[in-house]
């Protein structure tokens, strides 16, 4: 009940006083008057005071998260000042008087730093001063603590012929490193954020440096079986035969998915399982290799940076060409999670806590994969793979998908179905790149204050 209709109501019990003949009536009202009105007076009051409390706490929150971005290199007489300034910036509640703030200031533990934001203030009383109450005070506090949640991010990037197309490679390339500079924003250490950058087509490249690694698997396009039955080097050692390597230096780097069911699991490659490794491939658009994890606080070179062992050196030299398998990306986004072969992440510290996160942008259905060049098929196993991803046992992995549908094509309900709940992202242009990696940026960030 509002404060008009309560006073409309007072109203009229006493305009019907007024009229009333009888004594009782009278005697009764005069008594009942006073506390009705006291109690109609304490309640406007009280509701001017939880108003400005709330708009308080709303500045406190506020002021908060501001200082949790700025207080790096900040004493705490510092620290307390900012937020003062913030404060008072905010707060400009007409009604509030004799205001103070307090800040209490924990630097970065491996709980991580805090921040105790606390405010009072009074507000003179319109009806409880007749009672003895001439004025109320009011208080509130705001808690927040960043810095405990560490983070690695994969970022799977589709770099097949299409996207040359309505300006899309361009727009991903510029909106990916805002991205990068979103999240060194929000590092304060080397060890805070890494970023791993995997270009996809039909197939990865991983790299032609890595042609002697144990991992790798070739088939009859790198050499030759003594029993000409075996197709593939660990089929042929695994026989007892012999395997005579041939064009190894002409592989550009590119590998395929892996044999099923391991195309859908994290399983670290190893010899004594043969289907785990990964097949180097002749193709012919083997596009730019993988980067891997690499600390976004420590990358330091320009937005048109061409060293492609950096983050935005890496995104500024990719090139599209070749059809569609989102399956790899995904794939090889979340192997770049996991502290194994063939890229293991960097070590975790217990100390922390850590949250891992996948980003994988495409701009048209799949087309082309190892076995099939079914759409539907192809689906099929990638949905298989971002249940896995998603599973709790493996550990928590959030994904964000994004598509870029600029030729009218149907939403993908593979990018939807891989995708957390919220995390989808559809745009019609590639101007809505930026948004899209605005917003997950922005998501990321926040994933690093606790409360």
């Amino acid at each position: 009940m509002n404060d008009a209709s309560t006073f409309n109501r007072a109203r009229g019990l006493i305009a019907r006083f007024r009229h009333a003949q009888g004594g009782n009536v009278a005697v009764l009202f005069g008594i009942a008057i006073l506390p009705m009105l006291g109690f109609v007076g304490a309640a406007v009051d009280y509701a001017r005071v939880n108003n400005a409390r709330t708009a308080m706490q709303t500045a406190l929150d506020t002021t908060a998260l501001m200082i949790s971005r700025d207080a790096s290199g900040l004493t705490t007489e510092q620290i307390s000042q900012k937020a003062k300034d913030y404060f008072n910036a905010l707060y400009k509640h007409p009604e509030a008087l004799n205001v103070v703030i307090t800040a209490t200031y924990t630097k970065s533990t491996s709980q991580g730093s805090k921040i105790v934001l606390s405010g009072s203030a009074n507000m003179k009383t319109e009806f409880m001063k007749v009672v003895g109450y001439p004025k109320l005070d009011f208080g509130t506090s705001s808690t927040t603590v960043w810095g405990n949640t560490r983070m690695r991010v994969a970022m799977a990037l589709d770099i097949t012929g299409s996207m040359n197309s309505a300006g899309k490679l361009d727009a991903m390339k510029k909106a990916a490193k805002g991205l990068v500079d979103t999240l060194k924003s929000s590092a304060k250490t080397t060890d805070d954020v890494y970023l791993s950058i995997i270009p996809f087509n039909v197939m990865v490249n991983v790299g032609k440096t890595n042609k002697d690694a144990t991992w790798l698997d070739w088939d009859t396009s790198y050499g030759s079986c003594s029993q000409s039955s075996r197709k593939t080097r660990s089929a042929c050692v695994a026989a007892g035969k012999k395997w005579t390597a041939s064009n190894i230096n002409s592989w550009k780097g590119c590998v395929t998915d892996r044999t099923q069911s391991y195309d859908t699991t994290k399983d670290a490659p190893t010899t004594t399982t043969p289907d785990t490794l990964f097949l180097g491939e002749s193709y012919t658009d083997c596009g730019s290799s993988v980067l891997p994890m690499t600390s976004v606080f420590s990358s330091s070179e320009s937005d048109g940076s061409t060293d492609d062992n950096t983050i935005k050196g890496k995104i500024n030299n990719l090139s599209a060409n070749g059809n569609t398998n989102q399956g790899i990306g995904m794939h090889w986004a979340w192997m770049m999670l996991q502290s194994t072969d063939p890229f293991p992440t960097p070590a975790k510290d217990s100390n922390y806590k850590y949250t891992d996160a996948i980003i994988l942008l495409s701009d048209g259905a799949n087309t082309q994969n190892r076995w099939y060049t079914s759409a539907s098929q192809i689906d099929a196993r990638q949905k298989i793979l971002c249940d896995n991803i998603k599973n709790k046992v493996n550990g928590t992995t959030l994904i964000y998908t994004i598509q870029v549908n600029t030729d009218g094509d149907p939403e993908s309900s593979v990018l939807k179905y891989c995708a957390n709940a919220g995390n989808f992202y559809s745009s019609t242009s590639a101007s809505g790149i930026a948004a899209a990696f605005d917003s997950i940026g922005n998501s990321l960030s926040k994933l690093r204050i606790a409360k």
